[in-house]
């Protein structure tokens, strides 16, 4: 393949675009603040399961608290109910006198336990409800941790974009000017060459494996034409010459 030493030399440019471009994916995939985000959204995926179960204790104490005052409302009640018969006077017989008394002392017993129920079960739902709020501050906090990480990648990510955007005008421009069969055989060698596909030879080394070319392979490219399309031995890259290749 033959193409004119000044094209050659605008393929290296094309090369430089493609290989800011490669870094401007890189530090766009890169960014901190992705690791930092990911790091404080799994922090605040536990903190909502936590917050859930906290949310549900404190539900399952509310309807244990409700069920127990009603059990205490219920034994209050029969226990007023047997002390007006007993204060009425109605009930004669002395059997179902003492059976009333010893019924009246029994639901003051059952009551008092019933109220020790019902603190017992406050206080867990007190405990509970302290740890709802302390979980919802947490989760508030880290979701404001993550709005503002969020904020600073978006507007990196808004800064490469708009870099992206202006380095690949300029590579359309640049590689518009170089022959198309030669733009092709590059792109093809970039995709294979982990994005190098054109290198400068630089005091007798191919800069894009870094070795240094044999002295026969230097005598070869010596002696090609100018405008020959020349190729790295060793990496198979386009070579392409300057005044400070060595030759």
């Amino acid at each position: 393949m033959n193409a004119a030493p000044a094209d050659q030399i605008r393929l290296l440019d094309v090369q430089d675009l493609d290989v800011r471009l490669q870094q401007l994916a890189h530090k766009r995939k890169s960014l901190p603040e992705h690791a930092e985000i990911d790091s404080l959204t799994k922090d605040l995926t536990q903190l909502r399961d936590l917050l859930v179960a906290a949310q549900t204790e404190e539900s399952d104490c509310a309807r244990e608290q409700t069920k127990a005052e009603q059990d205490v409302d219920q034994v209050r009640r029969r226990a007023t109910r047997d002390q007006q018969r007993l204060d009425s006077g109605a009930v004669a017989s002395p059997k179902d006198l003492s059976n009333l008394q010893h019924e009246i002392v029994s639901l003051a017993k059952r009551q008092g336990d019933l109220e020790d129920v019902v603190l017992e079960v406050m206080e867990r739902r007190e405990s509970a409800q302290e740890r709802v709020g302390e979980l919802t501050e947490r989760v508030a906090s880290v979701q404001s941790k993550i709005d503002d990480a969020t904020g600073r990648r978006n507007a990196a990510f808004e800064q490469i974009d708009g870099e992206v955007a202006s380095v690949t005008k300029e590579r359309e421009v640049v590689a518009a000017s170089v022959p198309a069969d030669l733009l092709k055989l590059y792109d093809k060698l970039r995709a294979q060459q982990g994005g190098i596909g054109a290198a400068k030879l630089y005091a007798r080394t191919c800069q894009g494996c870094r070795q240094e070319l044999a002295i026969t392979e230097l005598s070869d490219i010596r002696s090609a034409a100018p405008d020959t399309v020349v190729r790295c031995e060793n990496c198979r890259r386009i070579l392409v010459r300057t005044a400070e290749s060595g030759l």
